[in-house]
């Protein structure tokens, strides 16, 4: 198969620089690192890519199978490495695919030196004392809705996922993305998502690793990210004067420092 294809790989930044291989979030693509990719590709190597059943990619690779397991995902990233025979790659993850990034890591870590997660969760479910943000009833209603009116959940989920409802755009730019993607493939990925939990996988990190996080952001409150924080030693955590869960339009000056930041530290 040709992976470049199937994950609609494009390549821009300094063919000399850093590599850093940008993932997107659930109901997202590519295009939502448009904002950061300028001052990141000053001095990197970008790698932009979507993962199968969003963006362009190539719909006819489906594979309900491959792709109910955050391992599926992971898998594609793997491949992309490989096709592009990538090394001491810095992982930036958005949302769900920082735990891809950790899985992928783990697998491969001469291919993934550096980890940046962005607004990650590695369960969005309470359990005990962890605090994800939602209760099991919510995410079964939430999922429960998605199913049954994936067009109308966009509508009504996006903006609040976005947040700053004082700069309607980006919520009204989130839900066409979300409306994009195909309502089959999203409601598996949806469910994936959001019953998925990552936590023993925080263990096996062993790559730099820097957490993002937002002052307000609905889908990972900030106890999220101080557990990830304290669950990878010597990781660092930035959180940004910013609200919603996609930094990356809402503040992608902040989010394209922080990155670049921890890159030269690294």
């Amino acid at each position: 198969m040709d992976i470049r294809r199937r994950n609609n790989v494009s390549v821009t930044g300094r063919a000399d620089g850093p590599v850093l291989l940008l993932a997107h979030g659930f109901g997202c693509d590519q295009n939502m690192w448009r904002l950061v990719a300028p001052t990141l590709a000053a001095s990197c190597r970008l790698v932009l890519f979507d993962y199968v059943g969003s963006g362009r990619a190539d719909p006819s690779a489906w594979d309900e199978r491959r792709y109910s397991s955050l391992e599926g995902y992971a898998q594609d990233v793997l491949e992309i490495c490989e096709e592009l025979d990538l090394r001491e790659v810095t992982f930036v993850g958005h949302s769900v695919s920082a735990m891809v990034g950790v899985l992928a890591a783990a697998k491969a870590p001469q291919r993934i030196s550096r980890l940046v997660m962005v607004a990650p969760s590695p369960r969005y479910i309470d359990d005990d004392d962890y605090r994800g943000g939602f209760s099991a009833e919510d995410i079964e209603e939430l999922l429960e809705s998605l199913e049954s009116n994936y067009l109308g959940w966009s509508a009504a989920m996006a903006p609040v996922i976005m947040g700053n409802a004082d700069r309607p755009e980006l919520g009204e730019e989130l839900t066409t993305s979300f409306c994009a993607t195909d309502p089959d493939m999203a409601r598996v990925f949806a469910r994936t998502t959001f019953l998925s939990d990552s936590r023993a996988d925080l263990k096996t990190v062993t790559a730099a690793t820097l957490v993002l996080e937002c002052r307000q952001d609905v889908i990972a409150p900030l106890e999220v990210g101080a557990y990830i924080h304290t669950a990878i030693p010597g990781s660092r955590l930035v959180t940004l004067e910013a609200t919603g869960h996609c930094p990356q339009l809402s503040a992608p000056q902040a989010t394209a420092e922080a990155i670049t930041d921890f890159l030269r530290a690294a």
